[in-house]
């Protein structure tokens, strides 16, 4: 298995024991992973072709699905409900 898989199930993992975490201890690990997914999405898609980095790009979104809904709605200056 190549650098990039194996990178890429080491980073579902750590986002599924993120997912397990109570929601104020989400933030800090959960924005460290969002901002690697695309970097590890774009190495998979330089090693293997683009049709790995869709599917890559496929899981990243349906895994933050609600982040990535958080941040378009506040970066179109919509209202934003928060969880406590």
């Amino acid at each position: 298995m190549t650098t990039s898989l194996i990178l890429a199930c080491l980073w579902a993992i750590a986002s599924a024991i993120v997912a397990m975490l109570p929601m104020r201890r989400q933030y800090a690990p959960g924005i460290c992973l969002l901002v690697a997914a695309p970097l590890l999405i774009i190495f998979m898609g330089y090693q293997h072709g683009w049709w790995v980095a869709a599917f890559g790009l496929f899981a990243f979104v349906s895994m933050f699905r609600n982040p990535l809904r958080y941040l378009y709605r506040r970066m179109r200056g919509l209202h934003v409900e928060v969880p406590e």
